[in-house]
């Protein structure tokens, strides 16, 4: 078990362990509303300080992005041609996902750009839903917030639990 979910889970113990009273019986109806309005709370709370860092980072480098309801930030950039790509498309596209604070952690090999069919999973979804707004051969920005790239955890390898990740995009084909 790693420590960002031992973490997690000690303070879902906690927020259980504060709603139980020896001498006081709770619904367990009752208690699990109160712990989910709870977790609801810390939740409204960690994705605000997301949208911080993420503004700030937008700020700094003098971006100009618009932000989706889900919380992804785009900057879709070129002519590009044909229809958005949608679900069980094949498009392939060349990218670079780094950290806000620049580390680079991954990106494609020059002349073999990544396959994916969309709607099949195996990909963020910020990426995806990225992905769909686009043409052949147009290029993007997107700032994924954490709930929308790799969450709680991070993938375990380069990127770290609960990190926006920004995503450089070429769409360079799209089979419908």
């Amino acid at each position: 078990m790693n420590k960002i979910t031992y973490i997690l889970l000690m303070i879902a113990l906690a927020l259980l362990a504060c709603n139980s009273s020896p001498n006081k019986s709770v619904e367990p109806a009752k208690s699990y509303s109160i712990t989910k309005q709870k977790l609801m709370g810390i939740n409204q709370q960690l994705t605000g300080k997301d949208r911080e860092l993420i503004k700030a980072y937008i700020d700094r480098h003098m971006l100009t992005m618009r932000e989706n309801p889900s919380g992804l930030f785009v900057h879709i950039y070129g002519k590009g041609s044909g229809l958005h790509p949608k679900k069980g498309d094949l498009v392939n596209y060349y990218y670079r996902i780094s950290l806000l604070d620049g580390t680079e952690c991954y990106k494609s090999e020059p002349g073999k750009p990544k396959s994916i069919v969309l709607g099949h999973g195996g990909v963020e979804a910020g990426l995806e839903e990225g992905i769909r707004l686009m043409r052949k051969g147009q290029k993007a920005l997107f700032i994924l917030p954490p709930h929308l790239a790799h969450g709680l955890i991070g993938d375990m390898e380069k990127i770290p639990p609960r990190a926006s990740i920004v995503y450089e995009v070429k769409l360079v084909d799209v089979q419908h």
